[in-house]
C-alpha cells in the first residue's frame, strides 16, 4: 500500500516496523534543524552585520552537537535491533535536534530590533518560527506546524509590501518554503505511523478471521496464556474441550484447567509434568500428548505451543494449538492391548510372555539368580471341546485362566500360548523347590471340577518346566526345553510335572531322526504287516485276522509300534502309511479263504481326511476284495477331535458294505451315544479287563458282563483281547464273549503263516 508516494513499512518483516518509524522521524527532524538554521543565519546576517561571524561559529558548534545525536541514531538503526534503543531514548535524540531550531528562534527574538513595519514582519516571522519549533518539540499535529509556517511566509510578504525590503521578504519566503517541506516530511512520518498501526490492526483482524475459520472447519482449537500462565482469549472450541463456558475459562490457570483442583499437589501425570516444565522453561513444543482431567472425564490432548514476544522482545506468554486425541489414544491402546493380551482369557499372550521371559533372563544374568519357564497343557480338554462344542470349551478356558491367576504371586506371570496351552514365567526361581510348588498348585487347581452350562467337567493339566539359565540362556532355548519336558509329562500319562533333563534333548534329536526315517520307510520297503488271528469262542476256528503294522528300519533297527505310531499321528504321516496298510491288507486277504475277514486299525487323523472313503474303495478295488471281508477298527478317541467328521466317514464305509469294530471299549472316554449313532459289528474288550477278570477282579468281571449284555441287546459280537492261556479262554467264553484274540491262539505272523494257520485248523477240525 502507498499513501502520497510513501510505501507501507508493514509490508515485509513486521519486526522492522518500529525501526522504519524511527528512521522517518529522524529524517524529518534533520530537515527541520537545517531549515531553521539556514533561515536564522540569513536573518542574522541582514540585521546584525559583523555579529554574523560569531553566530555562524555558534551555529557550527550547535550543528556538531547535533551530529553526535545523528551518529547515535544512525548506529542504532544500522543494527536493526530494537533492544538496543527504547522509544524514550530515541525521542530524546530527535527532540534534542529539534530543540536547536527553537533556540535559534529565541536568539533572533532577542537581538532583532523592533520599530518599522519590516521589523514587525520579522517579529511575526520569529514568533512563527518559535511556535513551529515548540509544536515539533511538543509533538503536536503536523498541521499546526504547517499553519505557523504559512503565517511566517505571510509576514515576509507583508514586509515586502510595506517596507520594500526585498532581502527580508526573500528570507521569509525561503523560511516558509523550508518549513513547509519539513512539515510535509513530518506529516508523512505521522501518516506512516498511522498506516503502520492500521496495517497491524488490519492484519490482526485478518489473522483473527483466519483463526476463527480454522477453528470452525478443523477439530483443533487455539489456546493462549499470559506470563502468569493464565488463559487469555479462550476460544469457544477450547472452552468446549474443557467442558466449560468461555467466560468461565478466561483468566484461569492453564494447569488447573487441565489437571483439576489438585494440580499443585505434586501428583501430576508424567505428561502434564513435562508440559509444566516446558512452560516454565519457556520452550517451544510440538505434538505433546498429555492426560487431562475435565468435568467430562479423563481425556488425552495433543498440544503444540510457542512462546510469545512483545515488540520489545520481552516474553509475553504462550500461544498454541491443541486437539483431542482420546479416541485415537484409546484405539492405539486397544491395539497395543490386543497385541499383548489374549482376547478370550485376558491373560498375556505369547508375545508378552516371551518379553517377560527375556526380562527374567536378563534379571537372572545380572543378579546371578535363576528364573523358570513352565508350559501347561490341559488333559482331556479336546474331549470337552469336541463333544460339547467350542462355546463350552471357550468358557472352560476362561475358568481355567481365572484359576491359574488365583494361584500366581507377584513373582509369577501366567499367560496363554494358544489353544489349551498356557505358560508361566517365574522371575526369581532361586529358592529350592519353588518351581515344584508352583507346578503342584497348577495341577491341583486345574484338576478341580468345573461347572459350565450345567455340565460338570473334569480335566487335568500336564506341566513341563525348564530353569534358566541352566537349561537355556535364551528365550527360544528355554521354551523349547520346557516343551520337551511337557511332552515327557504327557507321555507319562498326564496330570504330572516334569523338569527338563538333558536326556530329553537327546530324545528329541532321536525323534527328529526317527521322523526323517519314517518319511522314507514306505519307499525303502521297511514296513510290513503281521496278522494276529481272531477265533470263534465256541469252535475256536479262525474267523478273521487283525493287521498289525511293523517297522524294521535300516537305520534304527526294529522300532516298536508304541513308538512310531504316535509319531506318525503327530506328523500326519499316518495318512499315507494308513493307505499303504489298507492296500496291503486287502491284497493279502485275497489269498485266504473267502470267509476270513481282515481287520485294519484306522486312526482319527485318517478319518479326518476327506478322501478316506475313496482310499477304502481304491484298496478294495485294486485287490478285488469284497467289502464285507474288510473290517475297520477304531477306538473311542477318534470321536473326540471332530466327532461329526469321524461319524460321517465311518457311515460312508458302512455304506460300502464294510463292518466296523470298536476297539479298547471302556478304557477311553466311553459314551453309549457312539453305539447308538453307528452300527458297530463288534465291540472289543480290552486285555486289561481280561487280565483283571482272570485275577478275580470284581470290577473287571462286572465290566465284561455289562459289555457282553449290551452287545447282545444291540446284536453285536464281542471280542476278548489278550487271552494268553486256556483258563482265560474258558473264562471269557463262559461270560458270553463270541470271539477271542490273544497269544493263546496265535501271535502276530506273516501273511503266509496266517494262511497256513487257517488251513491247519480247518484240517484239524475236519479230522
Amino acid at each position: 500500500m502507498e499513501v502520497l508516494g510513501f510505501k507501507d513499512p508493514c509490508e515485509g518483516d513486521w519486526a522492522r516496523l518500529r525501526v522504519v518509524q524511527y528512521r522517518e522521524l529522524f529524517n524529518s527532524a534533520l530537515v527541520r534543524v537545517v531549515g531553521h538554521s539556514v533561515a536564522a543565519l540569513i536573518t542574522v546576517s541582514l540585521f546584525l552585520g559583523n555579529v554574523s561571524a560569531l553566530l555562524l561559529g555558534a551555529w557550527v558548534i550547535a550543528l556538531a552537537l547535533a551530529l553526535g545525536h545523528v551518529l547515535t541514531i544512525e548506529r542504532q538503526l544500522a543494527t536493526l535491533d530494537r533492544r538496543l534503543m527504547t522509544r524514550a531514548e530515541f525521542n530524546r535524540h530527535c527532540l534534542s535536534i529539534a530543540g536547536l531550531a527553537t533556540a535559534w528562534s529565541m536568539t533572533l527574538l532577542v537581538f532583532v530590533p523592533f520599530g518599522d513595519p519590516g521589523e514587525h514582519a520579522t517579529l511575526w516571522m520569529l514568533v512563527a518560527m518559535l511556535v513551529a519549533g515548540s509544536a515539533v518539540k511538543l509533538k503536536q499535529a503536523p498541521v499546526i506546524t504547517l499553519t505557523w509556517a504559512v503565517i511566517g511566509g505571510a509576514a515576509g510578504l507583508f514586509s515586502f509590501l510595506v517596507a520594500g525590503d526585498y532581502l527580508l521578504a526573500a528570507s521569509c519566503i525561503l523560511y516558509g518554503f523550508v518549513i513547509v517541506a519539513g512539515s510535509i516530511e513530518n506529516a508523512k512520518t505521522f501518516l506512516t505511523a498511522r498506516i503502520a498501526e492500521a496495517g497491524v490492526a488490519e492484519k490482526d483482524e485478518v489473522v483473527s478471521l483466519l483463526l476463527r475459520e480454522f477453528e470452525e472447519h478443523q477439530a483443533d482449537w487455539l489456546w493462549q496464556i499470559d506470563t502468569q500462565r493464565r488463559i487469555r482469549g479462550a476460544s469457544p472450541r477450547f472452552a468446549y474441550a474443557l467442558s466449560r463456558e468461555a467466560r468461565d475459562v478466561d483468566g484461569k490457570l492453564f494447569m488447573e484447567m487441565l489437571a483439576g483442583p489438585g494440580w499443585n499437589s505434586g501428583n501430576l501425570p508424567a505428561s502434564l509434568h513435562e508440559l509444566a516444565e516446558k512452560l516454565r522453561r519457556r520452550e517451544s513444543f510440538a505434538d505433546l500428548v498429555v492426560q487431562v482431567e475435565v468435568p467430562a472425564g479423563r481425556r488425552w490432548w495433543e498440544l503444540s505451543g510457542t512462546p510469545l514476544l512483545d515488540e520489545e522482545g520481552n516474553f509475553a506468554g504462550f500461544r498454541g494449538v491443541g486437539s483431542d486425541v482420546t479416541q485415537e489414544r484409546e484405539s492405539s491402546e486397544k491395539i497395543a492391548y490386543l497385541a499383548r493380551y489374549d482376547t478370550l482369557t485376558g491373560l498375556p499372550n505369547r508375545l508378552m510372555l516371551t518379553e517377560g521371559l527375556a526380562e527374567a533372563l536378563r534379571y537372572a544374568a545380572q543378579w546371578k539368580t535363576r528364573c523358570a519357564f513352565l508350559m501347561i497343557d490341559l488333559d482331556r480338554f479336546k474331549a470337552v471341546n469336541d463333544s460339547l462344542g467350542h462355546h463350552v470349551g471357550d468358557r472352560l478356558l476362561a475358568q481355567v485362566s481365572a484359576r491359574l491367576q488365583s494361584v500366581m504371586t507377584k513373582n509369577e506371570q501366567v499367560g496363554r500360548l494358544g489353544g489349551d496351552e498356557f505358560a508361566v514365567v517365574i522371575r526369581d526361581a532361586s529358592r529350592s523347590g519353588h518351581v515344584e510348588e508352583v507346578a503342584d498348585r497348577i495341577v491341583k487347581a486345574v484338576s478341580e471340577p468345573y461347572l459350565v452350562d450345567n455340565h460338570t467337567l473334569y480335566i487335568g493339566a500336564s506341566v513341563g518346566s525348564a530353569i534358566g539359565p541352566r537349561d537355556g540362556a535364551t528365550v527360544e532355548a528355554l521354551m523349547r526345553n520346557a516343551d520337551l519336558a511337557l511332552y515327557q509329562a504327557k507321555d507319562d500319562g498326564g496330570g504330572k510335572h516334569r523338569q527338563f533333563m538333558p536326556a530329553l534333548h537327546s530324545n528329541a534329536q532321536e525323534r527328529l531322526k526317527l521322523e526323517a526315517s519314517l518319511r522314507t520307510a514306505i519307499g525303502k520297503q521297511e514296513l510290513e504287516l503281521h496278522f494276529q488271528p481272531v477265533v470263534n469262542a465256541r469252535s475256536e476256528n479262525v474267523v478273521s485276522f487283525e493287521a498289525l503294522l511293523r517297522w524294521n528300519s535300516k537305520d534304527h533297527g526294529f522300532v516298536s509300534p508304541a513308538k512310531f505310531i504316535p509319531l506318525a499321528e503327530d506328523t500326519r504321516l499316518i495318512v499315507p502309511i494308513g493307505e499303504w496298510v489298507l492296500r496291503e491288507a486287502c491284497r493279502h486277504a485275497m489269498a485266504w479263504p473267502e470267509d476270513i475277514k481282515v481287520a485294519v486299525n484306522v486312526s482319527g487323523e485318517q478319518l479326518l481326511d476327506p478322501r478316506f472313503a475313496q482310499t477304502v474303495v481304491r484298496a478294495l478295488g485294486d485287490a478285488a476284495l469284497p467289502a464285507h471281508r474288510l473290517e475297520i477298527e477304531v477306538t473311542e478317541s477318534v470321536f473326540l477331535r471332530d466327532g461329526r467328521t469321524a461319524r460321517q466317514a465311518l457311515e460312508e464305509v458302512l455304506a460300502l458294505g464294510c463292518s466296523i469294530a470298536l476297539d479298547d471299549f471302556g478304557t477311553g472316554y466311553s459314551s453309549l451315544g457312539y453305539l447308538r449313532t453307528l452300527r458297530f459289528s463288534t465291540i472289543k474288550v480290552d486285555r486289561s479287563f481280561v487280565q483283571g477278570a482272570a485275577q478275580g477282579s470284581q470290577e473287571s468281571l462286572a465290566i465284561i458282563n455289562a459289555v457282553v449284555a449290551m452287545a447282545q441287546s444291540l446284536e453285536m459280537s464281542t471280542t476278548a483281547e489278550g487271552v494268553e492261556d486256556a483258563a482265560q479262554a474258558a473264562l471269557v467264553r463262559d461270560m458270553g464273549c463270541t470271539k477271542i484274540q490273544g497269544y493263546y491262539f496265535g501271535r502276530p505272523m506273516g501273511a503266509l503263516e496266517a494262511r497256513s494257520l487257517v488251513v491247519k485248523r480247518r484240517n484239524t477240525a475236519a479230522a
